[in-house]
């Protein structure tokens, strides 16, 4: 047990009240394999009926929880076992019947967003695979609340490009379903290299195969917090820079802790994770960008920008990292374009391209995150886009997503209002040179010399 003293707790007043300290999401994880039933109406029945049971209070004990310690919960959430692994069977309508199911169940206990419609492909497909990822369009075009995330590259396995292209495929028509409300649907769908299992963000969030029957994760974000402290200390080197970005977020991760202990509890779950990434959101105030810029930066994508951002996730983890013994997730500083006002900004501006992003992607936690794409993008530049995420990922043997939102009908220079903490965003520029005969040879990028660890 972590005992937290009153004292922590009223050093965060300050923070919770000016500088828009939350905890971004209380995330239960559920087991789901004892739910598999052959017939997939009752596998569905049985899916809703344990989310129900298990997740009915969730939102209650979050809503206890704020009132007791003042702490804004923005989000409560729940993941599933990969739904492909449940299910298990090649008819992608049984896995449309049971995201209409998840959706039910998640609409019935009030939570914002269920992630698991989901499945690991990094080295090839099942015909539960295959079944789950041609659903998707019809799961995430029909459903509020369901999001969906597969895995396509590892470090130890390298890059299924035939996965990649499938998915660029499954983008492109959730896009086209949901093109009267800016292609939104996209924005609940990412794509993985090494995805972690215990993820409480969506969209990525899942309850993997080594987790416990039930678990509460937590992620806490404070981007306000650590550019007020930035700000206040314009002539501090770089070491000591990183010294109060450290201080700073271990305050931040003991509030997290906390939350996790007594949710964990009354909820009757094991203690999960604790994510110590800074995530931003459209409110003012609530900005990666605006951190970097406190640094010393014009505008994010200035020169030293993915140096600057390699020192923040650094702090970020490691003054996490002393504050709980349950990190996990992805941990670190998200740079979602859309989310971030001053990101948007910048990329609406030139000098955030989507080059620099993928730069960044090197230093930072996810990677392409909630970038606005033509509407008109080839598969073959949409597949492209990712396998370069996932590159990163798997040479750097870190955790890359790629959430990407190519926007129906609108091309460069549009701006895409997607609404609530998806925020809004600038259409960026994909290169336009042909790389078909790449993307399309098929088979797996092999997995590079550092995955040979044993």
């Amino acid at each position: 047990m972590v005992f937290i003293t009153a004292q922590e707790i009223l050093e965060t007043v300050t923070m919770i009240r000016s500088e828009n300290l939350d905890v971004r999401t209380v995330t239960m994880g559920i087991c789901l394999d004892d739910c598999a039933a052959g017939d997939r109406r009752r596998t569905a029945e049985r899916i809703h009926a344990k989310i129900v049971r298990r997740a009915g209070r969730l939102v209650e004990v979050a809503e206890e929880l704020q009132r007791k310690y003042g702490v804004p919960i923005v989000n409560k959430r729940v993941s599933v076992t990969p739904i492909a692994e449940v299910v298990a069977g090649d008819d992608p309508a049984a896995y449309v019947e049971v995201a209409h199911a998840l959706d039910a169940a998640a609409e019935e206990v009030g939570i914002d967003f269920l992630g698991g419609f989901s499945a690991l492909v990094q080295k090839g497909f099942t015909r539960g695979d295959a079944a789950l990822i041609e659903a998707i369009p019809d799961a995430i075009g029909a459903t509020q609340r369901v999001c969906s995330s597969v895995n396509v590259a590892s470090t130890r396995a390298g890059i299924n490009m035939d996965a990649v292209l499938r998915m660029a495929d499954v983008i492109l028509a959730v896009s086209r379903r949901t093109a009267e409300e800016d292609s939104i649907g996209c924005a609940k769908i990412v794509v993985f290299c090494n995805a972690p299992e215990d993820n409480p963000f969506m969209a990525g969030a899942m309850h993997g195969s080594g987790e416990a029957e039930c678990s509460i994760n937590v992620a806490i974000s404070g981007p306000g917090v650590v550019r007020n402290v930035v700000a206040a200390n314009p002539d501090a080197s770089f070491i000591e820079l990183a010294d109060l970005i450290k201080r700073t977020t271990f305050k931040i991760t003991r509030v997290g802790e906390l939350i996790a202990q007594e949710a964990s509890q009354m909820l009757g779950a094991e203690l999960g994770i604790i994510d110590l990434s800074l995530a931003p959101t459209p409110a003012v105030g609530d900005s990666i960008a605006e951190i970097l810029e406190s640094m010393g930066l014009e505008a994010a994508g200035a020169p030293g920008t993915t140096a600057a951002l390699a020192l923040l996730n650094d702090a970020v983890k490691k003054g996490g990292t002393m504050a709980t013994s349950s990190t996990g997730g992805l941990s670190g500083a998200f740079i979602p374009v859309s989310e971030d006002k001053a990101m948007a900004r910048a990329a609406a501006d030139g000098r955030l391209p989507i080059e620099k992003l993928e730069a960044m992607t090197a230093v930072c936690s996810l990677g392409l995150d909630m970038i606005v794409v033509p509407g008109d993008i080839s598969r073959d530049a949409l597949a492209g886009t990712i396998a370069d995420v996932m590159a990163i990922g798997m040479v750097n043997s870190k955790t890359t997503g790629a959430r990407l939102i190519p926007a129906a009908g609108k091309g460069l220079g549009d701006w895409v209002e997607l609404g609530g903490l998806f925020g809004a965003g600038p259409v960026m520029k994909v290169s336009a040179a042909a790389n078909s005969a790449f993307v399309r040879r098929g088979g797996r990028i092999p997995p590079p010399l550092q995955s040979l660890t044993n």
